[in-house]
């Protein structure tokens, strides 16, 4: 026969069941709010890098030995500062060509895709969650905005994609703009990461290409990466049309 619990012990067991729910509902509901979490992680990062277990990242002489030594590490600090200076809103096209030159064509596309396109999520979120008020008062007005917020209603992905494969655009600004519209960072973040990588390829081959020129004196190949740049920039004109 199965012995029965204490009235106490029930009402203590029901109690606990009900904070338990509670503090769920609450944590569920702090996720909701995309303000308070980049809050919340910015917090962090910073408790971590200052006076927690990653302290170390401000070590001088181990980050100079690390960077000098280890290429994983200067991959890591590659796409990090290029997430920094996205975010930050300064141009990163001398970066990728840098890439180019220190990681090669393939590798330096790949890390300059990567960087650029946490960049632009990182300026969406913090211009559309964290610095709200600041961007539209910035931006607010600015004329593109408004044929931006009319295109991403009916076509975001298409429009977003055709935005980002013009090498020679705004793509900062474009961030910021991107988020004072309606779209969605989904179809945001994929039609960046799709759109950004011709262009990429086409400033990676130019550091490449100019390196070469610089060292053993062929300037073909540097000439055909300046022509695959213009091409690029024309290309999207013409699909812009048939949004």
């Amino acid at each position: 026969m199965k012995a029965k619990l204490p009235l106490r012990l029930k009402v203590n067991k029901k109690q606990g069941k009900l904070r338990f729910y509670r503090g769920l509902k609450k944590l569920v509901k702090w996720g909701k709010n995309p303000r308070l979490c980049l809050a919340t992680a910015l917090f962090s990062l910073v408790f971590l890098i200052t006076i927690g277990p990653l302290k170390f990242l401000l070590d001088r002489d181990f980050l100079l030995q690390q960077v000098l030594t280890d290429p994983c590490c200067q991959v890591i600090l590659y796409v990090l500062l290029f997430v920094v200076l996205t975010i930050l809103g300064i141009p990163g096209t001398i970066l990728v060509i840098a890439g180019g030159i220190v990681f090669g064509l393939f590798w330096g596309t790949i890390w300059s895709v990567i960087g650029a396109t946490l960049g632009a999520l990182g300026a969406f979120w913090t211009a559309r969650y964290l610095l709200r008020n600041y961007t539209k008062r910035k931006f607010g007005k600015n004329k593109t905005l408004a044929k931006f917020d009319r295109a991403v209603v009916n076509k975001p992905f298409t429009f977003v994609f055709i935005i980002r494969l013009i090498p020679l655009s705004p793509f900062n600004l474009e961030n910021y703009l991107f988020a004072l519209t309606p779209v969605h960072w989904i179809p945001y973040i994929l039609a960046t990461f799709l759109g950004i990588i011709p262009g990429t390829l086409a400033y990676t081959w130019l550091g490449v290409t100019g390196d070469r020129a610089l060292r053993e004196g062929d300037i073909l190949p540097f000439f055909v990466a300046i022509g695959f740049l213009i091409f690029l920039s024309v290309l999207p004109i013409c699909l812009k049309k048939n949004i």
